[in-house]
């Protein structure tokens, strides 16, 4: 009889519990509520805040820039906004305490970049067949243990040659939007800079927080915000999306998309906590993305992942020991904001669409600039990475599969002709 996470399993369950072997068992028991309690403190619950403010910020206006140009009702972003936060936040909470470390999980903004792209051509159904076939594959990948292979054999300035080239249109777009209404879009860009020049306004104030209320305060002096929404308060009430499968959106989302969960969001993320001392559980945290990614789907949300940025924050001061409770705060957060998301979608959609396009854009430039640095900064790969980027950036479609996928493909195709040495030596270090 073998014994599997705690439980024995006989011969029907052997295929199933073989996969589960793969998974990282806490190494560490469940903190008692006396015990979370005892962690906690005030500078925790702040870096708690802090990152549930970055994600409820930029990120946030990605997911409503890319949603109104794909042509989405203002209900089903906030059932998207509600599935982001609330589903996410109740798996930061649960494993966050379970494991006893910050495991803070959110979505893939270059997934939602990608289906930003897709949907000009794609119905919202074929988009969300492809979420629940995506979160099956990496439901897969973290149960075989294939996710650490996949992170050792992937060629990355490739794979952040695409990503940098389907984030160019935000960098494009807010200058594009300052342009266009110089009185919010400048006041905004101001903030962004002069707040890091001064080192003790930069470390109180995050710049895109300053961003985002330099430009309400333009906005509210213009009395351009739509007032009627100030005295309007609703519950989330998900929308039930039925899935659509068909073969294009299979093809252009499904690789792009597990390729951003389980290498660039969480590899990123893994990189923060292993550089934070903490040992995060690679397969567990893949295997859960997606669950989470499955449950997401369900309200028309895009896929889970673990984040990197949100979780720099949450181990950015304190002790070791105690930075769950900060990844507890930010869960707790976001499920909040996750009940109320109609409310907070409704506020931002009242706002005119240039201050959505430069916040987006402003919360994207770091991840813009990472992106060809991750691309081109290191050596190897640099012409398939270029490639790509191009490729990407050309926005053509071929078969009715967008430009992120043949980018890729191109990149890949380039290099095993022209750069055969980087594959050697990747295939190497795998």
């Amino acid at each position: 009889m073998n014994w599997v996470m705690g439980r024995p399993v006989t011969g029907l369950d052997d295929k199933a519990t073989c996969m589960l072997e793969h998974l990282e068992r806490p190494r560490a028991k469940a903190a008692s509520p006396a015990e979370v309690l005892g962690d906690s403190g005030p500078a925790y619950f702040a870096n708690g805040l802090i990152g549930f403010i970055f994600s409820a910020t930029g990120p946030v206006a990605i997911i409503l820039s890319v949603g109104m140009g794909g042509g989405l009702s203002p209900v089903e972003l906030a059932s998207w906004v509600f599935g982001v936060f609330f589903i996410n936040g109740l798996i930061t909470i649960a494993l966050s305490w379970r494991y006893r470390m910050p495991l803070g999980f959110a979505w893939t903004i270059p997934g939602t970049v990608l289906v930003g792209q897709a949907l000009h051509h794609l119905s919202f159904a074929e988009v969300v067949g492809a979420y629940y076939v995506t979160s099956v594959l990496i439901m897969v990948m973290g149960a075989t243990g294939w996710v650490r292979r996949l992170m050792a054999l992937l060629p990355m300035p490739i794979v952040m040659g695409m990503v940098a080239g389907v984030f160019l249109r935000f960098g494009l777009d807010l200058v594009r939007a300052v342009h266009a209404d110089v009185l919010i879009g400048g006041p905004m860009v101001v903030a962004f800079i002069l707040l890091p020049a001064f080192p003790g306004w930069g470390r109180r104030i995050p710049p895109v927080i300053g961003a985002l209320v330099a430009g309400a305060l333009g906005i509210a002096i213009s009395g351009r915000f739509g007032l009627e929404t100030l005295g309007s308060f609703a519950i989330a009430h998900p929308v039930v999306q039925s899935p659509a499968f068909s073969v294009a959106a299979l093809v252009e989302l499904v690789v792009p998309l597990a390729i951003t969960v389980l290498v660039v969001q969480n590899g990123q993320g893994v990189a923060v906590l292993r550089a934070a001392k903490h040992e995060p559980p690679v397969n567990t945290i893949a295997f859960v993305s997606g669950i989470g990614a499955a449950l997401s789907a369900s309200v028309g949300a895009v896929s889970t992942c673990l984040t990197g940025p949100t979780n720099a924050l949450l181990t950015s001061s304190g002790e070791l020991g105690r930075h769950y409770t900060a990844a507890l705060a930010f869960g707790g957060l976001g499920v909040l904001f996750g009940i109320f998301a109609p409310t907070f979608t409704g506020l931002m959609l009242a706002t005119p669409k240039e201050y959505i396009m430069v916040l987006g854009g402003l919360a994207m430039l770091r991840v813009l600039q990472g992106s060809f640095i991750s691309s081109f900064g290191g050596g190897k790969f640099t012409l398939g990475a270029l490639i790509s980027l191009l490729v990407t950036v050309a926005d053509i479609s071929l078969l009715n599969i967008g430009a992120a996928f043949w980018g890729l493909v191109a990149g890949f195709v380039v290099s095993s002709f022209l750069e055969r040495h980087d594959f050697v030596e990747l295939s190497y270090k795998g």
